[in-house]
């Protein structure tokens, strides 16, 4: 479990293709690695992944074909940059949303508008997911996590402040890139248990 507050960063050093069409990812991210076991979850880009192996500021994570084919995690290249964050802890303070690193589908960037103090950036996702994104709620993209600003009939909007601009990947992402969408989840449980009913 995350919060969608990244922490850093991180830096893809490496891929190599796998059997059964996996592949496996080394990513630089010292401050995420300062406490981090083998087995230990790291949310990559809103992508729960788990530590395979860790040298110095490196560590590697396997990643099967169903999740490269469910999320940008497949179309990452040597040299990109990713989000980077560790799981919640009971000590740390819940600054976001709970978030599962489990990517319910890839949207694009429509549009974005450039201010003194703020980004607003529009994005386009899958149709099936705009039922559970609503104005004011929780969205994480590419694992971070942010308020809706506004929704239309497809698409919805974030307001992207100077901080999560300078320290995500949202500060450099351009119409048309693609990007991870995780619903809130509390909108698909409410949705199972009102069709319960």
């Amino acid at each position: 479990m995350f919060t969608g507050i990244v922490e850093e960063l991180g830096r893809v050093q490496a891929i190599t293709q796998l059997p059964d069409d996996a592949v496996r990812i080394t990513i630089a991210g010292p401050l995420v690695l300062s406490d981090a076991n083998l087995g230990d979850s790291i949310c990559v880009n809103g992508v729960c992944l788990t530590v395979a192996t860790q040298a110095g500021d490196t560590f590697t994570a396997d990643v099967m074909r169903e999740t490269l084919l469910r999320t940008t995690t497949g179309s990452l290249e040597v040299g990109a940059q990713v989000n980077l964050e560790r799981p919640v802890t009971l000590a740390t303070r819940l600054g976001g949303h709970l978030v599962q690193g489990h990517v319910d589908g890839v949207g694009a960037v429509a549009s974005r508008v450039h201010s003194e103090n703020w980004d607003v950036v529009t994005i386009t996702p899958p149709s099936e997911l705009l039922k559970y994104i609503v104005e004011k709620g929780s969205i994480t993209v590419d694992g971070t996590s942010l308020t809706v600003s506004a929704v239309d009939e497809k698409t919805f909007s974030v307001s992207l402040i100077p901080a999560t601009l300078e320290n995500t990947t949202l500060g450099f992402r351009n119409n048309g890139d693609k990007v991870n969408l995780e619903v809130d989840v509390l909108a698909k449980y409410v949705e199972k248990l009102v069709g319960v009913r």
